[in-house]
């Protein structure tokens, strides 16, 4: 049995081959994932799992160089961008934060290696990981 704390097989082989600057999304139940992109699908209900419990596990596995978030979601999701900004803020390395529309950011979703979709019900609660290197 795995013994760190991300136990998903799926989400674990796909952090597993990520490479320097590869990308993984992490969705709210809604965002809409393209066809060709693999979806790593973990919702159960509304609002499980929270995508920050999700993002706090993935943090905990993949070096993350910089992030990239729909500028939407600082206006019309405040108090969640706000607990974002802080489980960004607990890494150990200094993260870029990149901000782009909601439009260009789900167009952007097409690059993952795979999208982990959460029951998220925030809107705008999505973010775009980008690997960085542990050296």
């Amino acid at each position: 049995m795995k013994k760190s704390r991300l136990i998903n097989s799926e989400l674990t082989a796909v952090i597993a081959r990520m490479g320097h600057l590869d990308e993984l999304t992490i969705c709210d139940a809604g965002l809409p994932i393209p066809k060709s992109t693999p979806r790593i699908d973990l919702a159960i209900s509304q609002n499980l799992p929270p995508l920050l419990s999700v993002l706090e596990a993935v943090f905990s596995e993949l070096q993350v160089e910089s992030v990239i978030i729909a500028q939407e979601c600082e206006t019309q999701s405040p108090q969640f961008y706000q607990r974002l900004m802080a489980v960004i803020d607990k890494q150990n390395h200094p993260v870029a934060i990149s901000l782009l529309s909601h439009s260009e950011l789900k167009a952007q979703t097409s690059n993952s290696q795979a999208i982990v979709r959460t029951g998220e019900y925030t809107p705008f609660a999505n973010i775009i990981l980008q690997s960085g290197v542990v050296f």
